[in-house]
């Protein structure tokens, strides 16, 4: 039923067109210039002064033939860098860029297969329930665009959000919360060949912390991670700022909890070891959400995927998406596979079944 010769056009135009975080203006218009011809109410929010986009997050609504439960359909317009100038390229039914940039499939994979889905449900007057749809900005750079969502302006209570790897079919039933970790060492300058014993190295407070803490793979829901780590001085000055950058993740609040307060006991235990000050702290990106296979949702997605000839998978997941916030704001969301691959490199693909199988998942869960 899907106009698969269109949706595959429509999707090749969407990667031509540059969004990289923060600039998903032109994508924007582009989109909601789709969704209006289609008969959608479309409308922007004001979030930019919050995100630092050139637009707002876009939302459509198609309104309801039934009286059905109202789905909110979602995925982002940003992509990551390389993502300037992209030609995609169709080589044995797989989609990619020439090489030099993202393909852009996360997460306009999902936009095009919403938008296909929609115009089909208006052409071939299709009953529905109210549709309702939004895509964000600067989902790349923190969930920026749907931390700062005008949740006013959605009122499904139930979301899909078209935006991970694997196969169309599986779907993401639970994700970890996170804690960024942006912290300071502040110890005591001086000359490192003359008076050494007069200071406090900051960079030597720093590599007892993190040789205190548990990182990386913590248990099957938990990781941690140091991304960086900063401080530039002279060989012959003790350096006396050290600056750290990382994160934990847990698809458990409680065990986020635990994790983040283990870093920042290690970090002030070696504070108080060598006399050096501890500033910063944890700052909570967004939360944990899981859902059982028995959640009605949860079955309500599967039975799409059966209708739309795909066999439904549920897993978990190790990364945060819009969902979360979603989540955390009243809405219960699920993300779904669009068969996205190798994302966030320039050999990013993604096959046009792939494409196909998306956009018939998202008319089955619409007409149902």
């Amino acid at each position: 039923m899907i106009n698969n010769e269109r949706l595959l056009s429509t999707f090749l135009d969407y990667v031509r067109i540059d969004s990289e975080s923060t600039h998903e203006g032109a994508m924007a218009a582009r989109v909601a210039g789709d969704l209006k011809a289609i008969g959608c109410q479309v409308s922007f929010d004001n979030s930019q002064d919050k995100t630092g986009s050139d637009t707002g997050n876009l939302y459509a609504v198609l309104p309801g033939t039934t009286d059905g439960e109202a789905i909110l359909f979602s995925a982002h317009m940003d992509t990551v860098v390389p993502g300037v100038g992209v030609e995609p390229v169709i080589e044995d039914g797989v989609i990619r860029s020439k090489g030099d940039t993202v393909l852009g499939g996360d997460d306009k994979s999902g936009v095009a297969a919403v938008v296909e889905a929609l115009r089909t449900i208006t052409e071939k007057n299709l009953p529905h329930p109210t549709v309702e749809v939004v895509f964000t900005v600067c989902e790349e750079v923190g969930l920026r665009g749907s931390k700062h969502m005008d949740y006013s302006k959605v009122t499904a209570k139930k979301a899909a959000v078209l935006d991970s790897g694997g196969d169309a079919g599986k779907i993401i039933t639970a994700a970890p919360g996170q804690y960024k970790l942006n912290a300071a060492v502040i110890g005591r300058r001086a000359h490192a060949g003359v008076a050494p014993e007069e200071g406090i190295s900051a960079i030597q407070v720093l590599a007892e912390a993190i040789s205190n803490m548990k990182l990386l793979r913590i248990d099957e829901e938990t990781t941690a991670n140091i991304g960086a780590i900063s401080a530039s001085y002279a060989t012959n000055i003790v350096p006396e700022r050290a600056e750290l950058v990382g994160e934990c993740r847990s698809r458990r609040d409680d065990k986020l909890e635990a994790q983040g307060k283990h870093m920042m006991d290690c970090l002030q235990a070696a504070c108080d070891k060598f006399g050096a000050t501890l500033e910063g702290g944890l700052t909570k990106a967004y939360s944990a959400y899981s859902f059982g296979p028995e959640d009605p949702f949860v079955q309500e997605v599967s039975a799409a995927c059966k209708k739309a000839g795909l066999e439904p998978c549920l897993a978990a997941s190790g990364g945060g998406s819009d969902a979360n916030n979603m989540n955390l704001n009243g809405i219960k969301a699920l993300v779904l596979g669009t068969g996205m691959a190798k994302v966030h490199t320039t050999n990013e693909e993604i096959t046009v079944k792939n494409l196909e199988d998306t956009a018939a998942l998202v008319l089955a869960l619409a007409v149902q």
